[in-house]
């Protein structure tokens, strides 16, 4: 992977790019997250949505429909995207490089067979980098993952629980803001 082309450096030094999200629930309404940590502090955890950079000749929708085929093995067409849904600016602090990215996010439901597909896992193609640094995936109660938040489990974005919950209660057509620094 060519970190220079991966994530370009911005203005101010830092490497910086556009990613793609999707917000997966299940039909329980539950919602699909992975663990994962960083590669210089393993001890420095959190959970988050699939997704990932853009890719050349991509737009967010068709890069967050691309990497949750590749984390998860569900292969979907963009357009069943819904959203997007979130528009988040954010910072990650890494213990040797900080980074910064620009995402928006987009609703999926799923049907049974398609979170089966997932659960198994035999259809991930994760890249090697992937492999070292996703460390589990689950399903999420809404209220577990409140929960959890209030607790001080990292998760990202910030509040996903209290967003979600709106979500699955059906999209009103706001494009939500949140810059985390």
């Amino acid at each position: 992977m060519d970190t220079n082309t991966e994530w370009p450096l911005d203005i101010d030094g830092f490497p910086h790019r556009e990613a793609g999200r999707c917000i997966v629930f299940n039909q329980r309404g539950h919602i699909l997250l992975i663990l994962g940590h960083d590669v210089d502090d393993p001890a420095h955890r959190w959970w988050f949505t699939p997704g990932g950079g853009v890719e050349a000749g991509e737009n967010q929708r068709q890069a967050a429909a691309r990497e949750l085929g590749e984390e998860t093995g569900l292969v979907v067409a963009p357009k069943r995207l819904v959203g997007p849904v979130l528009d988040r600016r954010s910072t990650f602090y890494f213990l040797r490089k900080t980074r910064k990215q620009d995402e928006l996010f987009y609703l999926l439901v799923i049907d049974e067979d398609e979170q089966a597909l997932i659960d198994s896992r035999v259809h991930a193609q994760l890249t090697e980098q992937e492999k070292d640094l996703l460390d589990d995936m689950a399903w999420w109660d809404l209220e577990d993952l409140a929960a959890a938040e209030q607790s001080g489990t990292n998760v990202f974005p910030s509040g996903l629980s209290q967003m979600a919950k709106r979500w699955w209660q059906g999209w009103d057509g706001e494009v939500l803001t949140r810059i985390e620094e």
